[in-house]
């Protein structure tokens, strides 16, 4: 009777799997508990600009997991370099913004974590990928995130696609090798992506050092007054070293003498007293803005072209860690770190990361992440929450909830969260205003001649692995829509027909 039972088991299994391929000439998507997947693309919305749903356990169950991909290196941004220093408020936003941080004259340390984002934690800093630049901002109320990129966009503009795109761009899982037939079959669904590709393929996507590159929060965010009032806001981090880049020639010279270029020129700068600075600028809208533009501004696809910056201040990195582990890798960043004044805009991948940095930070460290000396905030912590593992806290008393009257800890109404008008009912569609291509093309005139003669090259050099007939000329039909050379040049390259190349672009809308 024992010996017979996986035999019926099995069977019962087969006619299951019979029965649902029956119904479907593949096999659905399902999630974990197998229940099949309505929508795989757009997150749940409150209305088609209104926030995230957390009732959407599809996108929660896909980011949940994915933070728990690896243990103990980072999914992504695995290698990194960082450095301490101080932000100083030169500027005057203070109409606009209660944080602190920003007002007039304030100074507040702060730690910078730069980063490389798909590659492993003992990668060559040579290999083209984004940058990033995250910063841990030590204010009077608290840390406070601000956690973006080298280039001001980002290739996707919902979380409910992160863990696919990542594991896209990662090595495969049959041969652990990064495949561009995969990046490209993946982007090939992903047509707001042209965008991202078009300046990660440019020089941009290799810069010379982290001194000499530009960062930027990509996402919108939103400052908010002393009189509840809010706007949108995005943030840039201007280089006063300058921005310098290598071509794929250069990064063949480079990786041969030192692989670990942006992290040994970063170090030696500091220690030699040659302390880098940034300028921090924002862009400002207003909430009746944004409906100004033939895209929608809060979508990290896009940058906000022709609105004006506001300085607002410098920062100067100036000490290296006295230990890379303790610092470097077990700082823990995190957009759901804010403080007063400053919220996360409806930005449907902001509205993810504010979840799923955070969850991936609680599994990677550890549940009191934030008591370690790189995280803790440099003002006392009064929450209720307590125990866990590794638990260094020094917390007293016999009171751990509230509202107590025995130990009462009032709220701050500054502190309340703005209020964001909302109508329309719950969905799971894209944005309105996609704009797929438009921006691409923009950035590829803006490059200068060896600029673009540098980003074809770079782009023929992995299309050229991508076998599937359908996906190459699919990528070239997104290029070719962004700027008509763009696409030709790219098409030639590669001996495609440059013909097919427009007629599929020109099936193609915004």
């Amino acid at each position: 009777m024992i010996r017979r039972t996986p035999f019926v088991l099995l069977s019962l299994a087969a006619l299951s799997v019979a029965a649902s391929t029956s119904v479907h000439a593949t096999p659905p998507l399902t999630r974990d508990n197998g229940a099949p997947v309505g929508d795989n693309q757009n997150s749940q919305t409150a209305g088609e600009d209104g926030p995230v749903l957390l009732q959407d356990v599809h996108l929660v169950q896909k980011l949940q997991r994915f933070a728990r991909e690896r243990i103990p290196e980072r999914v992504v941004h695995a290698r990194g370099t960082g450095a301490h220093g101080h932000f100083t408020v030169t500027g005057d936003i203070s109409r606009h913004t209660r944080a602190k941080l920003f007002q007039p004259g304030a100074v507040t340390p702060v730690f910078v974590r730069f980063s490389t984002v798909i590659h492993g934690n003992h990668s060559p800093e040579t290999l083209r990928d984004p940058r990033g630049f995250a910063t841990k901002f030590y204010t009077t109320e608290g840390n406070w995130d601000l956690v973006g990129n080298n280039l001001p966009v980002f290739f996707i503009r919902d979380a409910i696609k992160f863990p696919d795109m990542v594991h896209a761009l990662k090595p495969s899982p049959d041969t652990n090798i990064q495949d561009p037939a995969r990046v490209f079959d993946f982007f090939s669904h992903v047509p707001e992506a042209t965008h991202m590709l078009t300046r990660v393929y440019s020089d941009y996507g290799t810069p010379r050092s982290y001194r000499e590159m530009d960062g930027n929060g990509v996402h919108a965010y939103k400052l908010v007054n002393d009189r509840d009032e809010y706007v949108y806001v995005k943030f840039r981090w201007d280089s006063r070293q300058g921005e310098h880049t290598l071509s794929a020639a250069e990064v063949e010279q480079v990786q041969g003498r030192d692989f670990n270029h942006l992290s040994s020129d970063l170090m030696k700068a500091i220690e030699r007293g040659d302390h880098p600075q940034w300028d921090l600028y924002v862009q400002v809208l207003a909430p009746d803005q944004l409906d100004d533009f033939d895209f929608n501004p809060l979508d990290a696809t896009k940058v906000w072209t022709g609105v004006p910056e506001i300085m607002v201040g410098t920062m100067t990195l100036d000490r290296n860690p006295a230990n890379i582990f303790q610092e470097t890798e077990q700082s823990a960043f995190a957009p759901a770190n804010l403080v007063p004044g400053i919220e996360p805009s409806e930005d449907r991948l902001l509205q993810g990361r504010v979840f799923s940095y955070a969850d991936t930070q609680l599994y990677r460290v550890g549940t009191n992440v934030q008591q370690l000396p790189i995280n803790a905030p440099r003002i006392p912590v009064n929450s209720n929450n307590q125990d866990g593992a590794l638990n260094a806290g020094a917390r007293l008393g016999k009171v751990n909830y509230e509202p107590s009257r025995i130990a009462p800890r009032p709220a701050l109404e500054h502190a309340r969260a703005s209020a964001l008008p909302l109508q329309g009912s719950t969905q799971q569609a894209r944005i309105g205003k996609t704009l797929n291509f438009r921006q691409a093309g923009e950035f590829y005139r803006a490059l200068n001649a060896t600029g673009r003669r540098n980003l074809v090259a770079n782009l023929a050099g992995d299309l050229r692995h991508v076998d599937d007939d359908t996906t190459r000329y699919a990528m070239l039909s997104y290029f070719h829509k962004a700027d008509p050379e763009y696409g030709t040049r790219l098409a030639q390259a590669l001996g495609s027909d440059v013909t097919r190349v427009q007629a599929l672009s020109a099936a193609l809308s915004e």
